[in-house]
């Protein structure tokens, strides 16, 4: 069993990679694709980043029942082609309508791809080895979407559309190399985490709302995804170019320097996290990440030179990226781990849509305040990150001690099979 899990999780991990490396062509230059390559005008652009949103939030609250009932492995290959058709269609668009239609397959397939991929991992691990598992899993997608970012950067021309669609043939292509290798994946089932399961209950979205641990823990994925990813394309480089004075190119070096972070810290944070409660960890990103606001703040509000905001902003996606390294290893495994075995995929799927969610309503809360409103900004979501740690820490008073702090699982596998001390004769 376990050189079949080994050998499945391989594969699970290497086309995460792939895909991760197919949208990272294409994502950083979509608006400008849509906006000028195809002179769909900024409105479209702005409409074809709303679909992918969109697209998501109606997709998301079946996807969890059909994993369960079907397997996350159909349910990814449908999604990968869905995206790989998407992706297709959005390289040779040249109308609105064809360009919303592709976003929307495009975001509905990448969207499904979350809870299933997360699913096979949980599948294919168990208990002690699950948090390295989801570790791996958003180091390779960071490594593959920087890589694919670095190369289609060399790639792209504005004045040669072709040279975009080039860029959409090998994202199609990626994914499909993702439906190809999941097809090879041989799925067992992993060890769960023991009284996970409410009691008394067979399925469906009232057993997750009634399961008070899952529950503040989407409440606390909200504002996670709210206060962090959901500020990166909007809120925060807002708030840098009006308020510090940030160039377009300082926004791309601080891009990279989160990236660097999570790259260079993911398993070092590992190790640390792999012995602590899941809950202090969590309540220890909200820290780090309100140190991360005042650094902005400074940035922004201070009274420094150009250099010194340049660097106190620079440092605030430094600390961002210290921050995510450390939620990889703990919250989607233990999303995993609070579902109830029959419903693993259910919970993988509202947890994603909550992530959604955060992501939807972020840059249309915070573009308006980081553009204009900038104390106010900075204070709130400084508030939103203490609320992060006390969050967390609540949360850990509804977890088992397993379920918070995994490493006792493995502790007790060992204490089980210690053999049993010999009496002392007499």
């Amino acid at each position: 069993m376990t050189k079949v899990m080994g050998a499945a999780m391989r594969r699970i991990q290497a086309g995460n990679a792939l895909s991760a490396f197919g949208l990272g062509f294409t994502v950083p230059y979509l608006y400008v694709y849509v906006a000028q390559v195809r002179d769909l005008g900024a409105g479209t652009a702005g409409a074809v980043l709303a679909v992918f949103a969109l697209a998501a939030l109606v997709a998301l609250p079946f996807t969890g029942r059909a994993i369960d009932r079907r397997g996350p492995l159909p349910v990814l290959v449908g999604a990968a082609l869905l995206a790989a058709v998407g992706a297709l269609g959005m390289g040779f668009s040249a109308t609105i309508p064809t360009v919303v239609l592709s976003a929307a397959a495009i975001g509905a397939g990448t969207a499904v791809m979350q809870p299933a991929l997360a699913t096979m991992i949980v599948w294919c691990s168990t208990v002690a080895t699950r948090t390295r598992a989801f570790a791996m899993q958003f180091f390779l997608q960071n490594v593959g979407l920087g890589i694919g970012g670095l190369l289609g950067g060399q790639i792209v021309d504005v004045s040669r559309p072709d040279s975009f669609t080039q860029l959409f043939v090998a994202e199609a292509a990626m994914f499909l190399v993702l439906a190809a290798v999941a097809t090879t994946v041989r799925l067992p089932h992993a060890l769960r985490v023991q009284d996970a399961r409410p009691k008394g209950e067979k399925g469906g979205w009232q057993v997750l709302l009634r399961h008070r641990a899952m529950v503040q823990l989407c409440v606390l994925g909200f504002v996670l995804f709210f206060a962090c990813y959901g500020q990166f394309e909007s809120g925060l480089p807002a708030y840098g170019v009006e308020a510090a004075g940030i160039s377009p190119s300082t926004l791309g070096l601080a891009l990279a320097a989160n990236t660097a972070v999570i790259v260079v810290a993911q398993f070092v944070v590992l190790k640390m996290v792999e012995r602590r409660r899941r809950s202090r960890a969590i309540a220890l990103v909200g820290l780090i990440w309100t140190v991360a606001w005042i650094a902005a703040g400074y940035a922004g509000l201070g009274h420094g030179s150009q250099a010194m905001a340049t660097a106190a902003f620079i440092s605030t996606y430094a600390l961002f990226g210290l921050g995510e390294a450390m939620l990889a290893p703990t919250v989607a495994p233990l999303v995993a781990d609070l579902a109830p075995e029959s419903m693993v995929g259910q919970y993988n799927s509202a947890f994603a849509l909550v992530k959604q969610l955060a992501l939807a309503l972020g840059p249309a809360v915070g573009g308006p305040m980081g553009a204009s409103l900038h104390a106010p900004y900075i204070l709130t979501f400084i508030v939103f990150s203490l609320g992060i740690s006390v969050l967390a820490l609540r949360l850990g008073g509804k977890l088992t001690p397993v379920q918070d702090q995994p490493a006792l699982a493995r502790t007790r596998v060992v204490a089980q099979h210690l053999p049993e001390p010999v009496p002392a004769s007499h």
